[in-house]
C-alpha cells in the first residue's frame, strides 16, 4: 500500500484529501505546519508528499528542499498561489507536480496515480521545461500547464506554442511556421495556421498570443 503525506493546514482541505486517498486505497498520515512535516518525513517512510505552500513554521518550499536533499520521494504541491513567479519557484524546488487550488479531485487522483507509477528507485529525472507567464510547457511529456491546470492540446498546436514561447517578442509568418512545423512539400493551405491559432487561444486564454496585423503571430516580450 502506498503511503502518501499531506501537508495542508486548513483542517477542511485536508481531511477532504485524506478521505479521497483512503478511498482510493492509500494510507494517509497529516501534518499541518512544515516542522511537524519533517519530523513525520524523517521518522516514517512515505512514497508521495502532497504539499501546500503557505504554511506554518517552514513554508512549503523548505519543506521540498529539505525532502529533495533526503530523496527521491515525488513532491506534489497544491497551493492557492497560482502566479507565474510561485509556479518557477515550485518547479525549480525540483517538484513533480504543481496544482493550484481550486482544483478537480478526479483529476488530483490522475495525478497523484502518475507520480506514483514512476519509478522512485530511479535518479530523479530533469526534463527540460519551458515556462511563459503562467503556461508551463514540458516538451518530452508533452506536457502543457496554465495556472497549474493541465491542458489538452494536439501535436501540432502544442509545436506551435512552444515555437512561440521559445523566442517571446519574434513574429511567426504563417510561411514559416508550415516550414518549420510541416512537410511544406505537401499542399498545405496557409488558413490551417490560422485554425490551430484560433483552437490554442481557445484553450490557454485569448490574451496569450497576439495577431500582427499583415506579418503574423507572436507572444509578447515577457515582463522584467
Amino acid at each position: 500500500m502506498k503511503k502518501i503525506l499531506i501537508v495542508e493546514d486548513e483542517p477542511e482541505i485536508r481531511q477532504l484529501l485524506a478521505s479521497y486517498l483512503i478511498n482510493e486505497g492509500y494510507s494517509v498520515s497529516e501534518a499541518e505546519d512544515g516542522v511537524a512535516a519533517i519530523e513525520l518525513f524523517s521518522k516514517e517512510k512515505f512514497d508521495l508528499l502532497i504539499l501546500d505552500i503557505m504554511i506554518p513554521k517552514i513554508d512549503g518550499y523548505g519543506v521540498c528542499e529539505f525532502v529533495k536533499k533526503q530523496s527521491n520521494v515525488p513532491v506534489i504541491f497544491l497551493s492557492a498561489l497560482g502566479d507565474e513567479k510561485s509556479m518557477v519557484k515550485g518547479y525549480d524546488s525540483l517538484a513533480d507536480d504543481y496544482v493550484t487550488k481550486p482544483f478537480s479531485m478526479p483529476i488530483f487522483l490522475r495525478k497523484v496515480k502518475a507520480v506514483l507509477r514512476r519509478d522512485p528507485s530511479a535518479p530523479a529525472e530533469e526534463h527540460s521545461k519551458f515556462i511563459y507567464k503562467d503556461i508551463v510547457m514540458i516538451p518530452d511529456m508533452m506536457k502543457v500547464t496554465v495556472s497549474g491546470k493541465d491542458v489538452e492540446l494536439t501535436s501540432k498546436e502544442f509545436d506551435i506554442l512552444l515555437t512561440l514561447i521559445k523566442n517571446p517578442g519574434r513574429i511567426y509568418t504563417r510561411e514559416l511556421l508550415l516550414e518549420m512545423l510541416w512537410d511544406y512539400d505537401s499542399l498545405v493551405d496557409e488558413r490551417i495556421v490560422d485554425s490551430h491559432i484560433k483552437n490554442l487561444r481557445h484553450k490557454i486564454g485569448e490574451g496569450v498570443i497576439e495577431t500582427v496585423r499583415g506579418r503574423g503571430y507572436r507572444v509578447a516580450q515577457k515582463d522584467n
